[in-house]
């Protein structure tokens, strides 16, 4: 298969000035140069190899001597990185050896180190990534430096597949299955009896998320928790005349986004949980429960009857009533 005839032997500037300084962080065992080499051996003879540029003239020809044999490998001529008709694609230049580094004498029994990507890799998630953020720099990513995912060393591998026609993680149907793999108690709250349409595909992680990083907390669309919830829920924006201090503050403060075993995704059941703020504010502090004569039945007191205090304070989220000062209408 010929997809190039002679590539340019010299380094792209851009290339050149992110993977020279490319290091080993690990003695992880993965490949013939980590059994043999120390991770500065690996090292120096990695700047060795940017310092010469040796780029094979025949560019993926020579890779898929040897490595056409496996399928993972080939399955990277399915997806858009593969592509030698895209201008944007690694095979319109340096083809393998733009993500993988000069091929030097790699070819002269694999034993020379090349630049790997995944869990496998000897390579610091940090060196990973300077190499797909070479080519991957816009709006979406321009935060990922001191994000979360970034302070996590979390490579770009971990979470996408370019050797593949699709990846995983950009696809709605498989999306939470990638980040959950993570996110575990995430994946625990989105299975319980009140949670948002995760499970289903209905939504997914980046409907509110960016995972490449944002100014706002958690990583949010949006910059702040509110906004990213009124994207939905525009009902509950405001301003209202008579509005509930936190409702305007936090959605989070009494919701529990990814899913809770209360109705409404609540942090905890009402009374208990107005009575977080409202401890000491006339009848709300006196909640009846228990043995008592009060709250000795199911429907003996409008504490622990039906939705407790929302039995009468039914517009929590605000009121837009002349005489909702109580939120009760």
């Amino acid at each position: 298969m010929k997809i190039i005839n002679k590539v340019k032997s010299a380094i792209p500037v851009a290339l050149a000035t992110v993977v020279l300084s490319l290091c080993i962080s690990s003695g992880a065992v993965a490949s013939k140069w980590d059994e043999k080499m120390t991770p500065d051996e690996v090292e120096t003879t990695l700047d060795q190899k940017f310092a010469a540029g040796e780029y094979s003239p025949k560019g993926a020809d020579s890779c898929l001597m040897c490595h056409r044999k496996s399928e993972k490998v080939m399955d990277l001529f399915k997806g858009v990185h593969g592509s030698a008709n895209s201008s944007k694609s690694p095979m319109a230049g340096l083809q393998c050896e733009a993500c993988h580094g000069p091929m030097g004498k790699h070819n002269r029994g694999g034993n020379e180190p090349m630049i790997t990507f995944g869990p496998d890799s000897s390579l610091a998630a940090e060196k990973q990534n300077s190499v797909c953020l070479s080519c991957h720099q816009d709006d979406k990513r321009m935060s990922w430096t001191g994000g979360h995912h970034d302070n996590a060393d979390v490579a770009c591998a971990s979470c996408h597949s370019v050797h593949t026609a699709k990846d995983p993680v950009l696809s709605k149907s498989t999306e939470m299955e990638v980040c959950t793999s993570c996110h575990t108690k995430q994946k625990a709250d989105m299975n319980k009896r009140s949670a948002h349409p995760m499970k289903w595909a209905q939504m997914v992680c980046s409907d509110c998320h960016n995972p490449h990083g944002t100014l706002g907390d958690a990583d949010l669309v949006k910059p702040s928790v509110n906004e990213t919830c009124y994207s939905c829920h525009a009902e509950k924006r405001g301003p209202k005349l008579w509005e509930h201090a936190p409702v305007t503050e936090n959605c989070a403060t009494c919701h529990n986004p990814h899913g809770s075993v209360n109705e409404g995704m609540l942090k905890t059941r009402a009374p208990q949980l107005c009575q977080q703020c409202h401890a000491s504010d006339g009848h709300a502090s006196n909640a009846y429960l228990g043995n008592t004569g009060h709250g000795s039945t199911a429907e003996g007191n409008p504490f622990t009857g039906a939705r407790s205090c929302l039995n009468c304070h039914s517009q929590v989220h605000g009121s837009n009533h002349p005489s909702g000062k109580l939120l009760q209408r």
